[in-house]
C-alpha cells in the first residue's frame, strides 16, 4: 500500500513538473514573438525612414533641377526680348540724332 502511495505521488510530481515546464516553455515563446515583433517593428520603421529620406532627396534634386532650368530659360528669354527692345530703341533715337546733325551739317 505504501508503495503505491509513492507510486502515485511520484507520477503526480512528475505531471506537475511536465505541466510547469509546458507553462515555462509557452512563456518563454510568448517573450520570443514579442521580442521578435518588437525588433520587426523598430527595423522597419528605421528602414522605411531611412527610404523616405533619400527618396525625397532625389525627388528635391529633380524637381530643383527642373525648376530652375525652366526659370532660367523664361528668365533669359525675357530678359533678351526687353534688352533687345530697349536696345533697338536707342539705336533709333541715336540714328535720329545723328541724321538731323547731318542735315544740320549739310544745309
Amino acid at each position: 500500500m505504501k508503495e503505491n502511495a509513492v507510486i502515485t505521488i511520484i507520477s503526480i510530481t512528475i505531471i506537475v513538473l511536465n505541466m510547469m515546464m509546458i507553462i515555462v516553455l509557452d512563456i518563454k515563446n510568448a517573450i520570443m514573438v514579442a521580442t521578435i515583433a518588437e525588433v520587426t517593428t523598430v527595423t522597419m520603421a528605421e528602414v522605411m525612414a531611412e527610404i523616405m529620406v533619400a527618396t525625397m532627396a532625389v525627388i528635391t534634386a529633380v524637381v530643383m533641377a527642373v525648376t530652375t532650368a525652366e526659370v532660367t530659360v523664361a528668365t533669359m528669354a525675357e530678359v533678351t526680348v526687353v534688352v533687345m527692345a530697349v536696345t533697338t530703341a536707342v539705336v533709333k533715337d541715336v540714328a535720329a540724332v545723328g541724321a538731323g546733325c547731318f542735315n544740320l551739317i549739310n544745309n
